[in-house]
């Protein structure tokens, strides 16, 4: 009983099922892929490396005295810039320092 249900349910006998064959197939069996990752690509990784690109030129153009809020949550103003180190001043004492790697300046902020 349950055999002529799996044997109705299967292709036709010699790979005919009615399904394109050659090139075209292939095709079309890859094509939900391509779309999947052209989604992907515009709604994923096309933005978030633009959003690093801009990042990075930020992080490039940091100079002294620029308002800046680290990933942290810190807020402070850029004293020195020696490489990757930055020493910020936090506080309402300037005597107040922290050194922070450039990398963990979230972005800049304006002028309060």
């Amino acid at each position: 009983m349950f055999t002529d249900i799996a044997f109705a349910m299967g292709g036709a006998p010699g790979g005919t099922g009615g399904e394109p064959q050659g090139l075209t197939g292939a095709i079309s069996s890859f094509l939900p892929l391509i779309l999947i990752f052209v989604i992907f690509y515009f709604l994923l990784i096309r933005p978030q490396s633009k959003k690093a690109k801009e990042h990075k030129q930020m992080l490039d153009n940091l100079k002294k005295g620029d308002k800046v809020l680290t990933t942290g949550g810190i807020y402070g103003i850029i004293e020195d810039i020696d490489g990757d180190a930055v020493t910020l001043k936090v506080g309402i004492k300037d005597d107040v320092k922290i050194k922070v790697n450039r990398n963990y300046i979230a972005n800049l902020r304006s002028g309060e």
